[in-house]
């Protein structure tokens, strides 16, 4: 089981292994137990516990996914010491290596390459320094989230990052592009989208934005003068209807994406050839064009589960397509914990 636990929806899937692939068994998408602020490890646990019984699984192992507003992704580089002492070091020594204060935080690291120094002719290579990343979250917020996951009966085996649960699924879903090309990933979610650059296998660049589909939503009522709910309904279902007003609302993210992929291209000298688009906001083609046009790059929607075969009950059959763009994220993170 991998539980997405989102700002506005909470999305879960139930995957078994199945040969060299996989099965998804059933996904749930459910109301978060409180938009605002996070919710007190009893209310949280009594939340996993109606999720879980609603995916009916035989498992009781679970991986959590947790939101870029709680948590934190940097890209750096450490010195080759085994991940346990990468830890301690940045738990003592996060304004030096993460540029800002974090007390009271448990961090966790992903050597990605090491960096050579030149060496003389005939001398050996010497790894310098590592590329990591490194993610973290306060200690308080995993020790609650523990405890919820276990008042659910539920043993909790990892807490990843929702940034990185796209890398994952796209890495399942398209493996050719994921090894191959240069692409841009971008998850649209309620309160905030992630910015993910994959160069040729390697996580090369994340970001998060504070822009997401409240803010839209927000944005296009207040333009219109109407209900927080009917501007969603009309976001999603007729976009093109009120063009004019949603088209500035959705410029501040291209903008964002635009900077993303001139810093990289400037740092890496390579080109980003294609923007893949998932999260609530992909299931408008009116986003996906609006987002072509500021950047002028390919932009598309993908569908996660192209990787697994669809073994959900028959009524969840006819809606998985719909809903596959909010489930990237659970997808992502349920292959991975394999």
């Amino acid at each position: 089981m991998a539980i997405d636990l989102g700002s506005r929806t909470t999305k879960a899937v139930y995957v078994q292994r199945n040969g060299e692939g996989f099965d998804l068994l059933r996904y749930v998408i459910q109301d978060a137990p409180i938009y605002d602020k996070a919710p007190s490890p009893e209310l949280l646990g009594e939340h996993l516990r109606v999720v879980t019984q609603a995916l009916e699984a035989k498992t009781k192992t679970v991986t959590l996914v947790i939101g870029m507003g709680d948590s934190i992704l940097r890209n750096v580089e450490l010195p080759p010491l085994p991940i346990s002492e990468m830890r301690l070091m940045l738990k003592f020594n996060t304004k030096s290596y993460l540029q800002q204060e974090l007390p009271d935080h448990a961090f966790d690291c992903f050597i990605l390459a090491p960096t050579v120094a030149p060496a003389k002719p005939g001398a050996p290579k010497v790894a310098q320094k590592y590329k990591v990343w490194v993610g973290g979250a306060k200690n308080q917020y995993v020790a609650d989230l523990q405890k919820a996951t276990r008042s659910a009966g539920l043993i909790p085996d990892q807490i990843t990052l929702s940034a990185l649960g796209p890398v994952n699924a796209f890495e399942n879903a398209r493996p050719d592009a994921f090894t191959k090309d240069v692409v841009a990933l971008v998850d649209i979610g309620f309160k905030h989208s992630t910015i993910n650059i994959l160069s040729h296998g390697e996580l090369a660049l994340s970001r998060v934005v504070a822009i997401g589909g409240d803010k839209i939503t927000a944005g296009l009522s207040e333009a219109l003068g109407i209900s927080y709910a009917e501007a969603e309904g009309i976001k999603i279902g007729m976009p093109s209807e009120v063009e004019s007003s949603l088209q500035p609302l959705l410029s501040p993210l291209g903008r964002e994406l635009r900077a993303s992929i001139d810093f990289f291209e400037h740092q890496h000298e390579k080109t980003v050839a294609h923007v893949y688009v998932s999260g609530g906001g992909a299931r408008s083609e009116f986003f996906i064009h609006t987002l072509q046009s500021d950047l002028m790059l390919p932009c598309t929607n993908w569908n996660p589960t192209t990787s697994f075969n669809i073994a959900v009950p028959s009524h969840q059959a006819d809606e998985v397509d719909q809903v596959a763009s909010q489930l990237t994220v659970a997808l992502g993170a349920a292959a991975s914990s394999f």
